[in-house]
């Protein structure tokens, strides 16, 4: 398994730095006959079963991270990445080229990153994120990632009717570093569609629908946001069913990849956006987010 992780870590280029801390981490985890036997217990139930209860395994995992001695986010992600190595087969199994597996799994290093900016440990603290891709419920088409669920809910505008059972793709953005420019949305939507059809025909057809439920969708974004901006366009591009605002400001990690302490001036204010996030907290103002539907056309 040792050699897998070291082979995972190469092709998806983590940084030196983040290799070695973890590579010592997976050491102390079956340094220990005790932890070592319970983590293969771990992997030994997802390979027996695609749809046992990942958040199980999670959980399991935060058990022997702490009997190591090593960071709970640090133990999550090895879990992950171990796992991974089943999900190969499962996605083998349903006639996925292992370019599907690539892309999906890209989503860790993400989130590896993201750990690394907001707690300064390299790990992932959204672990529970992960039981979409272990379960084949989400993957990349590009720019972006689609996640297979029901639309719950009615609709009805120019000849489309959707029930609340009819199969949608939920949009989510991944941080990835890169533009979210409209040709590289356009390609996305279009891998999509194409992808799913080919290999969820019984559920997604001719017509395919996109939603999106998301802070990025918040309405107040459009008052500060240029005509030209990238993100104005992506929210644009969603018919807008209905806004929320949070309680709290818990959510603006997102934004500033720093958890808010009850500072505002602690955040830093180097975009239009976060500059007016934090004109907003300072003043007391709500924040949210937003859900729209996108029905596409080819």
């Amino acid at each position: 398994m040792k050699q897998f992780v070291k082979d995972f870590f190469a092709e998806f280029a983590y940084p030196a730095e983040a290799q070695e801390q973890l590579l010592r981490d997976l050491d102390a985890v079956y340094g220990c006959e005790e932890t070592k036997n319970a983590f293969e217990g771990l992997l030994a139930r997802y390979e027996a079963d695609m749809d046992c209860d990942v958040k199980q395994l999670i959980t399991g995992m935060q058990e022997i991270s702490a009997k190591a001695e090593i960071h709970e986010y640090a133990g999550a992600l090895l879990l992950l990445v171990c796992l991974s190595k089943t999900l190969q087969r499962y996605h083998a199994e349903a006639g996925f080229d292992r370019e599907v597996w690539h892309d999906i799994m890209e989503d860790l290093k993400w989130k590896l990153y993201e750990c690394r900016e907001v707690y300064g440990i390299w790990g992932t603290f959204v672990a529970g994120w992960f039981c979409l891709h272990m379960t084949r419920k989400i993957f990349s088409c590009g720019r972006l990632q689609f996640e297979r669920i029901r639309f719950g809910r009615t609709y009805e505008k120019n000849g489309v009717v959707l029930t609340p059972e009819t199969p949608v793709l939920n949009v989510h953005i991944p941080r990835t570093m890169t533009r979210l420019d409209p040709e590289s949305v356009a390609d996305a939507y279009k891998k999509a569609a194409a992808f799913f059809r080919r290999h969820f025909p019984e559920e997604y057809g001719d017509t395919i629908v996109f939603v999106c439920h998301s802070w990025l969708l918040f309405p107040r974004h459009l008052e500060v946001l240029s005509e030209k901006s990238n993100l104005r366009q992506f929210i644009q591009g969603f018919e807008i069913l209905e806004n929320y605002l949070a309680e709290d400001y818990h959510e603006v990690w997102r934004l500033f990849d720093k958890n808010y302490e009850g500072d505002p001036d602690a955040l830093p204010c180097d975009t239009s956006l976060r500059r007016a996030y934090v004109n907003w907290i300072k003043n007391g103002e709500k924040i949210g987010g937003g859900y729209g539907v996108r029905v596409y056309e080819d």
